[in-house]
């Protein structure tokens, strides 16, 4: 076990990533579970991140759009092969969904850099929207 090792000199132009989370968050109007939900009711698509596990012991939300973390951009880049049906065009209202809305908010973020700038997520996360009484299904524990 390494006791006081020095923090390594960040080198220039690095952000922490709070620094990189704050930044992110700065772009989006983030939604709570409820808002969510009625945008949702009226046609914007609510896009859940998290891996396969993770929703199998957390729940997941009835018609929600399972788009793992690791292939999003490519799935909503109206510009790209491997684009989803429902990836229409560049005023898409997306809204992402993560475990606690943290990971949702960098990859809104990323949908915006992409010309998605409905794009937005979930103040947080699943746990949120399960605590809000929200539609769901499954899970009910925390992933080990």
């Amino acid at each position: 076990m390494v006791t006081g090792a020095a923090t390594p000199v960040r080198p220039p132009g690095a952000r922490s990533i709070d620094e990189v989370l704050a930044d992110s968050r700065r772009r989006l109007r983030r939604l709570t579970p409820q808002e969510a939900y009625g945008r949702v009711r009226e046609g914007a698509l609510l896009v859940d991140i998290r891996p396969a596990a993770q929703r199998a012991a957390e729940g997941e939300v009835p018609g929600a759009l399972i788009v793992e973390r690791n292939v999003l951009e490519w799935r909503f880049d109206p510009a790209q092969d491997a684009r989803l049906p429902e990836a229409t065009g560049y005023d898409v209202e997306v809204i992402v969904i993560c475990s606690e809305g943290y990971t949702s908010s960098l990859a809104a973020a990323s949908l915006h850099d992409l010309g998605l700038t409905r794009s937005t997520d979930v103040v947080g996360g699943f746990v949120a929207w399960r605590a809000a009484g929200l539609p769901a299904t499954g899970g009910g524990h925390a992933p080990s």
